[in-house]
């Protein structure tokens, strides 16, 4: 038997980091599943919902991970992960829109507004500020799900508001093929 952990680690960002908590978990017999890390300022997050054998404790895998010397300083948490480890297909990515431009107060806000009006579901979210490009830029990349009949005008009121912002709106479909 095995039992789904949620492993979430905050801490400054240093190179090896990745691959210091990812062999960790994978010694410790754990295999993950839907998993994120990003690069959040100076700073670092790692989360990922993990399958792990029934020996395996939440307080082992909090214990292994603080002891890493990649991980000092980390806030790290484990523990039970009580939901269904696998997505409903709202959760599949239907499409990517890139929005770029200055940064504008409310950007976030306004375009989330946008897919929830046309009930598409937000799977993964992205913000970057790039000060080393032209007059800096903001870019925000939204991994979202679009019910099939809604696709067309939850992506023209995107690049219309995405305009109204003076930013640009680029959008990406996304393909998934499914083998038996």
């Amino acid at each position: 038997m095995s039992h789904n952990l949620l492993v979430t680690l905050f801490c400054p960002d240093r190179t090896g980091l990745v691959a210091a908590v990812t062999g960790q978990l994978f010694d410790m017999g754990l295999n993950l599943g839907d998993t994120t890390f990003a690069v959040l300022g100076t700073g670092a997050e790692f989360t990922a919902v993990c399958e792990a054998p029934d020996d395996v404790s939440s307080d082992d895998v909090e214990g292994a991970l603080k002891g890493l010397p990649e991980a000092e300083d980390a806030r790290v948490e484990v523990r039970p992960f009580g939901l269904d480890p696998v997505a409903d297909p709202s959760g599949r990515i239907t499409h990517r829109v890139y929005v770029r431009g200055g940064d504008r107060p409310g950007l976030v806000a306004r375009m989330a507004e946008v897919f929830g009006q046309y009930e598409a579901n937000i799977v993964r979210m992205s913000a970057e500020h790039m000060p080393d490009l032209a007059g800096g830029q903001y870019v925000v990349r939204f991994d979202v799900n679009i019910p099939a009949t809604a696709v067309e005008r939850c992506l023209n009121t995107a690049a219309n508001t995405a305009g109204e912002l003076h930013l640009t709106c680029h959008v990406e479909g996304v393909e998934r093929s499914v083998t038996a």
